[in-house]
Order: structure tokens, then C-alpha cells, then sequence
């Protein structure tokens, strides 16, 4: 089975099998349901966004580099979480901010990248080096509010980008 009946397959029985389950959930869970339906269903959709192509090897580092700055904003997390200010910041600039450049190889895959794609991966880099400013801030202060607003447009960044493109 091709690929676009596959999932098209995979939408219609959500939607079949949906009221039968959803009878015996609570609310939440129901609610939890829908959303999983629906992420199904835009699953089936045409993706739209720009595919960009690398060579395997640089595809491998790109996806690689993604899931380590995944990784990363779940580490810049908990450490605010703990209060530990220094060590988010400080991840922040060194595995994201301006600094992790050259550790991702950012000039090679960047030259594979369109301008908007380039231009957005400026932008979270940028974005994470205030962060760690910002987080740098809130260990004198204790006031985390600036640094979570901080971290929240560090986050838009990274969905923006994820929204608009996408790799072979």
C-alpha cells in the first residue's frame, strides 16, 4: 500500500473506531483522544512546507544537530526547574547560542539551506544566546519570569522554522 492510502487508511479508522471508544473515557481523556485523531488526520494532509535536501551525510548531521537541541531545551528545563540559573544559561550558549556554531557544523549545512531557512536558524541562535543572558540575569535576581519569556520565543523559533521547512 502506497504511502498517502496507508495514512488515509490510518485516518478513517481513527474516525470509525472514535465514538465507540470515546463512550467509555472520561472528558480528559476523550479530549486526549480528538487531539490524537486530529494530529492524524493533518498527518494525512499534504505537508506543504519547503523541502530542503542534503547529502546523506549532512542530512544525518542536520537531524542529529535537531534532536541535540531537542535534548538540550529539555536540559535548559530542568535546570530552571531546580533553580540552577548558571547551568541553563550556560547550556544555552554553548550547545545552542552563538557559540555551538562551529560544534554543529553550521556553515557546511547551511549551505544547502534557502535564505529563510538560514535566516531562521540566525534567529534561534541568537535567541539562545540571550536566553543564557537572560538566565545569567535571573541567578542574581531570582526572578525566573524573564528568563521562561525568554525561553518561550527561544521555543517559537525553533517551531517557526519546523512550520515552514522541512528535510528529505
Amino acid at each position: 500500500m502506497n504511502r498517502p492510502a496507508l495514512l488515509l487508511a490510518l485516518a478513517l479508522s481513527a474516525g470509525i473506531n472514535g465514538p465507540a471508544v470515546a463512550a467509555d473515557m472520561s472528558g480528559h481523556d476523550q479530549h486526549h483522544a480528538q487531539m490524537a485523531g486530529d494530529a492524524q488526520l493533518t498527518v494525512a494532509a499534504e505537508d506543504s512546507r519547503l523541502l530542503v535536501k542534503y547529502p546523506q551525510p549532512l542530512r544525518i548531521q542536520m537531524l542529529a544537530n535537531m534532536r541535540d537541541h531537542l535534548s538540550t531545551m529539555g536540559a535548559i528545563q530542568e535546570a530552571l526547574a531546580r533553580g540552577s540559573f548558571d547551568q541553563a544559561s550556560d547550556l544555552a550558549e554553548r550547545r545552542l547560542g552563538m557559540s555551538s556554531l562551529e560544534m554543529h557544523g553550521a556553515h557546511e549545512v547551511a549551505l544547502y539551506m534557502p535564505r529563510g531557512m538560514q535566516d531562521a536558524g540566525t534567529a534561534m541562535h541568537r535567541a539562545a544566546s540571550r536566553f543564557a543572558i537572560t538566565a545569567k540575569d535571573a541567578s542574581a535576581t531570582g526572578d525566573l519570569r524573564a528568563a521562561l519569556a525568554s525561553l518561550a520565543t527561544l521555543n517559537q523559533t525553533c517551531v517557526a522554522c519546523h512550520a515552514a521547512y522541512r528535510i528529505q
